[in-house]
């Protein structure tokens, strides 16, 4: 009796099975008949196969066609992963290629065009499909992204963009159209004391109103009651001035009502004139606290590095010779990091904002202004107020060229590389 055949569940076919499930040695794998063998032994014997021999007819007779064919599904599901799962961020392109190699039925590189992983990155680089970065832990790639739907978004957002500009910048166009409008009422407002011009043959008359003060009369018991006619002649004969003294105090006391009139007179007309004045200068006052506000709040963000700035290394990690540092921002990426060239040494090394601080300048040299209601606008530094932690600055170009913005916080501001 033959011996009987061992049973699906030995350990020996366990093993087998567990074996042939994970992935196997690369050079024991056939990618014509795709098929992956276990050891050396069983690779030779697939070689020496009909079915192995057959399949390299086939090859030999158009190898161009299947060479491309292979490599294009690499290349294709190469891509595939690398948009899918990391889009366009920066990543190792070996990271991307184990995780192609994960699945079991991969398309092996030995199979396609490229001899090794760096002369496909290469091919990416070179092609334009992907930003390649050679470093000391190996190829960098980040795609890409041309799919029209995308590019149509993006161009969506920048006209956008460049509408919410155009609209904002014609705002401020008739805000100031509007303040020079009002500054020119306010000047033709004004009068202006000018000299008495009179003819020579002109008299001048003076005329002065002379009121007598009414006293009354005080009633006693004793008088009798007279009729009307006789009151009349009482309080006539009451009111006139008994000496000259009493009629020069009444002259003077008249002169000094009349004075005291003519000054009320003076300080109404003067305080409406001022209210007036205040009235129009508060509507304006609104308008641009509302605008500036508005302004404020859409330019205002977490993130304040900018291209072409000076900044301060503050952070002792990287060690004593890096720490309160001055150097040159020459790229922003991702909006919070930036790459910095040291103005002593000029080492180039990359950073987070948290661990930059910005750098004043001297008065009147130039600064950008990196957050708030004028972000990315080119200035001149007019004045410092070292008790508010704060600045002045005025608009160096632009549309808002000359225009003096006070108050701005240090961390707002950074000084201009003008070299």
């Amino acid at each position: 009796m033959g011996k009987e055949k061992p049973g699906f569940l030995t350990p020996k076919a366990i093993a087998n099975r567990i074996k042939a499930k994970g992935l196997q040695k690369l050079r024991w794998y056939c990618q014509m008949c795709q098929k992956q063998c276990r050891d050396e032994n069983g690779f030779k014997c697939h070689a020496m196969s009909e079915s192995h021999q057959r399949q390299l007819l086939l090859f030999a007779e158009n190898a161009g066609k299947f060479m491309d064919d292979f490599s294009s599904q690499f290349h294709r599901e190469y891509i595939n992963i690398l948009k899918r799962r990391f889009g366009t961020k920066r990543v190792n392109a070996n990271i991307v290629y184990q995780e192609y190699i994960s699945d079991r039925h991969h398309v092996h590189m030995n199979a396609t065009r490229w001899f090794s992983l760096t002369s496909y990155v290469k091919f990416l680089g070179r092609n334009g499909i992907c930003h390649v970065e050679e470093t000391e832990k190996g190829w960098f790639v980040t795609y890409i992204d041309r799919d029209p739907e995308t590019l149509r978004r993006q161009e969506e957002a920048e006209k956008k963009k460049k509408l919410d500009l155009d609209d904002r910048q014609r705002q401020e166009l008739f805000l100031q159209k509007q303040i020079e409008r009002a500054k020119e009422k306010q000047d033709e407002e004004k009068h202006k004391a000018t000299e008495l011009v009179k003819p020579a043959d002109e008299v001048i008359k003076i005329s002065f109103k002379k009121t007598a003060p009414i006293f009354k009369v005080p009633e006693d018991k004793n008088i009798p009651k007279t009729s009307k006619s006789d009151e009349n002649e009482i309080s006539c004969i009451k009111t006139e001035p008994q000496d000259e003294e009493n009629k020069e105090i009444f002259s003077d006391i008249s002169k000094f009502e009349k004075k005291n009139e003519e000054q009320t007179k003076q300080d109404s007309d003067k305080k409406s004139e001022k209210s007036a004045e205040k009235r129009k200068l508060s509507t304006l006052d609104e308008i641009l606290v509302t605008e500036e506000k508005k302004r404020e709040k859409i330019n205002r963000k977490d993130y304040w590095l900018h291209k072409n700035i000076i900044v301060k290394v503050i952070t002792k990690k990287l060690g004593e010779k890096y720490f309160n540092k001055k150097g040159i921002v020459t790229d922003v990426i991702d909006l919070y990091t930036g790459v910095v060239k040291l103005i002593e040494s000029g080492t180039v090394i990359k950073l987070d904002q948290a661990h930059l601080e910005t750098v004043l300048p001297a008065l009147g040299k130039k600064v950008m202004i990196l957050n708030g209601a004028y972000r990315g606008e080119i200035a001149t530094m007019e004045d410092i107020n070292q008790d508010k932690f704060c600045a002045t600055v005025s608009i160096a170009s632009g549309p808002l060229k000359g225009k003096l913005v006070k108050n701005v916080q240090y961390e707002d501001i950074s000084k201009l590389n003008q070299e």
